[in-house]
């Protein structure tokens, strides 16, 4: 009996141990205690990782202070194995991979004796310090419990979403231009030195550069989702395949919207479907491709513009025009419908250099509006390069426009083509101010655009007199920017079309064409992060943009290039925006005088740019706002809640309220109010220009 007892004493040990986890074991740590194997494990693993990472420079040079978690195993075979880094920095995962690359191969870790793979948590807090990496403490801590367990799979699970839903954040695609979503780019290029934030839309992999894109959107996850259809609304694309050597994305989206105005109509509504495929080919390739079939009706001003435009700039063969959109046809009763198509290749040889071929929409300026280049006319045919290199920044953009309101020399029944090519140079000139130069040509021809204008680095004003007197039309402009501090900037245009010196003593000429642009940033106002508020002023002199023959005015299928109101006004725009988690909140005041037409349209008082100026109301005595006169002022309030960050799909409600009051109503621009609601989602991949 003794015998026994002391048998079952002596083995004792040995059963408890081997129904119990061990830690893995470095051939340093094999003569240890039990008890002190998992202490020595834990400072080991430290000494190997701190004795090869080294802080990346850009780390230490944007001062960098936070914490990287490094999600690591140790395998079944004894070998150390990154899950995941949790870092806002590329460069602290690829320093972290190649620390763990030279750690040895050790005993695994066991339980019951068996092989078993380990998980740990490896946090790394910046900046380091020298004195607790000496220390004896540990810095390990081991995710073996049930809540670490559980709260390691959530992390792992969460990045495996994020880095299969973004995939176009290394891309040469565009982000899709919106005035809200661009805010936090902008301000990252501000905070930045030696950038440029004129030329849009940004690619991706632009911004990627100052401001984690991922990490931005991974926050809005939901990684407890557990149905394919639930990811579908809040995290993924639709479809998704990632290859070594290609990437796809497609995704169908929606704009469905409801509202009512205080017409005699009975809602108001829009129903976009969308379907949207983008991708990539290697890593200097990517392409886009976006359909939408929509029909809608929309508040009254904005039904009256579509289908009653004036005579001079109505499309030919068609019910109307739906701003920013194209050509729309009848829909039932007094709807419209309007199929829109863009998509683009981009290529991107080096690092200095990106190409673009599409149909789209282009934007060069720093404010909400833009006399230089802007995206409220419909997309058209466009090639696109972009240089960037020193203090420089040089975009080139070729159009191939339509215009619907006027027939073609050769074929009465086909519209009208003309050419515009434009480029811009941006100058950082110190770290606080930039200037830009901007030049642009216009020219028509039955047999295409003229080779001449595809130079990329010539004055097109001389390529244009050379032509021919009247053959063309070149407008000329000038930029500024001026980063005030940190978080506000002031920027200006000044745009000159036919401008002469020897007409400056009298500006009532109509030879004074010219328009400028003055404004103020402010991020993160009043020290309230996501607060942006904006203030800008325009002004526009009568006859600016137009040209004797209508054909030859900087438009593109009855809109304008530039400024949505035309010529011949002023404006004054006040901006609010707001973000909180996933709510966001923008509020817009308009105020401003512009001078139309009388309904004859006989006489040209300078505000549409598609009415000759040989029509025009006079040599001299022309003051701004002149003609039929109207008061404009639009108060315009949306609230969004972001549903899923990979394909931007929002839920949101707006109001608006719009006072216009002509000194004659006419049927394109009648007199009265308009109080506007509407409710919907939709995924917000332009901008809606209404405020006319």
């Amino acid at each position: 009996m003794l015998k026994k007892y002391l048998l079952v004493v002596l083995l004792f040990p040995s059963i408890f141990y081997s129904q119990t986890e061990r830690y893995p074991v470095y051939d340093g740590c094999k003569g240890s205690e039990i008890t002190s194997i998992e202490d020595c494990f834990y400072n080991t693993t430290k000494k190997h990782f701190f004795a090869a990472f080294k802080t990346p420079s850009i780390v230490e040079n944007e001062k960098y202070t936070g914490t990287a978690n490094v999600l690591f195993v140790v395998t079944k075979k004894g070998n150390f194995k990154i899950i995941y880094v949790n870092s806002p920095y590329k460069e602290i995962k690829k320093e972290a991979e190649s620390a763990f690359k030279i750690f040895p191969k050790i005993t695994p870790a066991k339980f019951n004796n068996r092989d078993i793979e380990m998980q740990f948590n490896l946090p790394i807090s910046f900046p380091i310090n020298t004195k607790e990496l000496n220390a004896e403490e540990t810095v390990i801590l081991n995710s073996d419990t049930a809540k670490n367990k559980e709260d390691l799979f959530a992390i792992v699970e969460k990045n495996r979403i994020a880095d299969s839903a973004f995939l176009e954040h290394d891309s040469q695609l565009n982000i899709p231009f919106t005035h809200q979503r661009y805010v936090d780019y902008e301000f990252a290029l501000h905070k930045a030195n030696g950038t440029h934030t004129a030329s849009k839309p940004y690619i991706y992999s632009e911004i990627n550069k100052y401001l984690d894109l991922t990490a931005q959107k991974k926050k809005f996850l939901k990684p407890n989702v557990k149905s394919w259809v639930g990811n579908k609304i809040w995290n993924e694309h639709l479809l998704q395949v990632k290859k070594e050597d290609f990437w796809f994305t497609v995704d169908f989206l929606v704009d469905v919207q409801i509202g009512k105005d205080n017409s005699d109509a009975s809602y108001t509504y829009n129903n976009s479907r969308i379907l949207s495929v983008n991708g990539g080919l290697g890593n200097k390739f990517s392409y886009s491709a976006t359909v939408y079939e929509s029909q809608a009706r929309f508040a009254e001003y904005v039904n009256s513009y579509i289908s009653n435009k004036s005579l001079l700039t109505r499309p030919k063969n068609s019910e109307g025009l739906v701003p920013g959109r194209g050509k729309a046809k009848g829909f039932k009763e007094d709807a419209f419908d309007y199929p829109v198509a863009e998509g683009y290749l981009a290529f991107q040889p080096n690092k200095f250099m990106q190409f673009q071929f599409g149909n789209g929409r282009n934007f060069i300026g720093d404010g909400y509006r833009s006399f230089i280049l802007s995206d409220v006319s419909s997309p058209t045919t466009y090639l696109k390069m972009k240089v960037d290199f020193w203090k420089l920044q040089y975009t080139n953009v070729w159009m191939w426009n339509t215009e619907p309101s006027i027939s073609s020399v050769s074929n009465p029944n086909e519209h009208a083509r003309k050419y515009i090519a434009a480029h811009y140079l941006s100058l950082n000139l110190t770290k606080k101010l930039n200037i830009g130069f901007f030049e642009t040509a216009i020219s028509t021809g039955e047999n295409g655009f003229d080779a001449g204008f595809l130079n990329p680095v010539i004055f097109y004003r001389s390529v244009e007199f050379n032509r021919g007197e009247d053959s063309g039309n070149a407008i000329i402009g000038l930029t500024g920017k001026y980063k005030l501090n940190n978080n506000i900037s002031l920027y200006a245009q000044l745009i000159v079309d036919e401008f002469s010196i020897g007409n400056l003593d009298d500006l009532g000429k109509w030879q004074n064409k010219f328009a400028y642009q003055l404004g103020v940033k402010y991020f993160d106002a009043f020290h309230v992060d996501d607060l942006f508020l904006q203030f800008e002023y325009n002004y526009a002199r009568p006859y600016t943009f137009a040209h004797k023959s209508p054909i030859l005015n900087y438009g593109n299928y009855s809109q304008p290039m530039g400024h949505l109101w035309g010529a011949n006004f002023y404006e004054a725009i006040a901006i609010a925006r707001y973000k909180k988690d996933r709510w966001s909140f923008n509020g817009k005041l308009t105020f401003g005088k512009k001078g139309f037409d009388f309904q004859d349209e006989a006489i040209s008082y300078g505000g549409n740019i598609y009415q000759s100026y040989e029509d025009r109301f006079g040599d001299t005595g022309n003051e701004l706002a002149q003609g039929n006169t109207a008061t404009i002022f639009i108060a315009d309030f949306q609230g969004n809640y972001l549903l899923n960050p990979a394909n931007n799909l929002n839920l949101f409600g707006g109001f608006t309220y719009r006072k216009f009051s002509p000194k004659v109503s006419t049927t394109p621009y009648p007199e009265g109010n308009t109080v506007w609601f509407s409710v919907g989602v939709r995924a917000d991949l332009f901008n809606w220009y209404l405020d006319f």
